[in-house]
């Protein structure tokens, strides 16, 4: 069986403790199947301008 296209996209995770400090972000791509997970996708990310792991939230 074929699998539809569509249901999987690429989305970009931005880290979110850099921006309320000013600093770059850090950005990331990653694939999401929209269809099983409708909502915004947060992972625990490193930020090599921050020098650790930080939240990063899925933005569009």
């Amino acid at each position: 069986m074929a699998a539809k296209k569509g249901k999987v996209r690429i989305i970009t995770l931005e880290c979110t403790e850099a921006r309320k400090i000013g600093k770059s972000p850090s950005r990331y791509t990653t694939k999401k199947n929209t269809q099983t997970h409708p909502e915004r996708l947060e992972l625990k990310k490193y930020n090599p301008f921050l020098n650790k792991h930080t939240v990063h939230k899925e933005i569009k």
